[in-house]
């Protein structure tokens, strides 16, 4: 079993205000591509070799090998969903125990974790370390290389901010989103309001049909979350869109929900429907955790696991039948949040976590 080590959470302080003191917005290249020299640099400084900038259409993803056969991808991303300006407004800060920032906990202090434990071992062969650029905004690019970097590696500790409470996160949603556009024809309110197709009565029954299609008994949520029609008061409306977010726990959700959308029929005559979207990230089940759990109690006896409605990276891997563990970062909470905090006391115990599941999967 691996040994505790010291690990100086001032060192990881240090660290994490490099990281998020560089904004790194999602679909913001220049910003990305500084945030991925500093992630390389900060890699290298930690735990030698070179980090390699992977170029892509969303930006830099940073990929590691400490070289020898690969074991272990250590998986995370570096861009946030703050936009530029947002440090000057809530600057980096460390107090009453915690660091507060943009990205603090989703997901930078997860990273120098991980960094900070690998640091421990005299032996680091085998582990190789991903961090994307384009998690928040669906992982179109990184997606492949994830993909090829987990089959390769055979194990995947994904590093996104601890559940509530702190425990691990075992299993995770599907997730995605859909876009219900909606096409009717214009006319005059007033004047000849029947000569036009409502498309806002259309969405009307559109949204009605779609949250029907939810199961929240088996974890199916289909939740309307955006909505828009119409130009001027007194005119019928001739376009309306319907944006609608999706989770679901199981394969056969994600197949039902998707013929679902594609099978929605408008209710007047001459209005016309076209959807785009899918469940892009498919269900991690827990079963796909459960082997790196059971290491992860014996190393923490109080640890506990936890499924959750959020997607991550770590649900493609998972879909691979990739052994995946996620929610080994941060403890805290308020991502995507302004009151966004880090524990700072739980770091070093949470870096020595990965330098201990690291060892229990390579001697398998």
């Amino acid at each position: 079993m691996h040994k505790s080590v010291d690990v100086s959470a001032d060192a990881m302080i240090d660290d994490l205000r490099t990281l998020v003191e560089i904004e790194s917005p999602s679909r913001d290249l220049d910003a990305l591509t500084a945030s991925a020299k500093a992630v390389a640099a900060v890699i290298e400084s930690r735990l030698g070799g070179q980090a390699i900038l992977v170029e892509s259409e969303a930006g830099p993803h940073v990929h590691w090998s400490a070289g020898g056969d690969p074991k272990v991808l250590i998986l995370g991303h570096h861009d946030t969903v703050f936009p530029l300006g947002t440090l000057e407004r809530r600057p980096f800060m460390v107090e009453d125990g915690h660091a507060t920032g943009p990205g603090v906990f989703d997901m930078l202090g997860g990273l120098v974790q991980a960094l900070h434990g690998l640091a421990t071992l005299d032996d680091r062969s085998g582990v190789e370390i991903l961090v994307t650029a384009d998690e928040e905004v669906g992982s179109r690019s990184s997606r492949a290389l994830i993909e090829e970097r987990a089959l390769a590696c055979g194990a995947v500790l994904v590093f996104e901010g601890a559940a509530e409470g702190g425990g691990l996160k075992t299993g995770r949603k599907g997730c995605g989103t859909f876009q219900v556009s909606i096409a009717g024809r214009a006319s005059h309110a007033g004047l000849e309001p029947a000569a036009g197709v409502n498309a806002l009565i259309e969405a009307s029954h559109q949204v009605l049909d779609i949250a029907a299609l939810g199961r929240p008994d088996i974890g199916t949520t289909v939740t309307p979350t955006v909505a828009s029609a119409g130009t001027l008061d007194n005119v019928v409306p001739a376009e309306a869109t319907v944006i609608v977010d999706v989770r679901v726990e199981s394969a056969d959700e994600k197949e039902r929900i998707e013929s679902a959308f594609a099978a929605l029929a408008p209710h007047l005559d001459g209005a016309e429907i076209a959807v785009q979207g899918a469940i892009s990230r498919p269900p991690m089940p827990e079963s796909a955790s459960a082997e790196l759990f059971a290491v992860a109690k014996r190393l923490l006896p109080d640890l506990e696991g936890k499924a959750v409605g959020g997607g991550s990276d770590g649900n493609f891997t998972a879909a691979l039948g990739v052994p995946t563990l996620d929610g080994l970062g941060a403890v805290g909470g308020g991502a995507h949040a302004d009151h966004e905090y880090l524990v700072i006391e739980a770091m070093a115990e949470r870096a020595n976590l990965v330098a201990g599941l690291v060892n229990a999967i390579r001697n398998t």
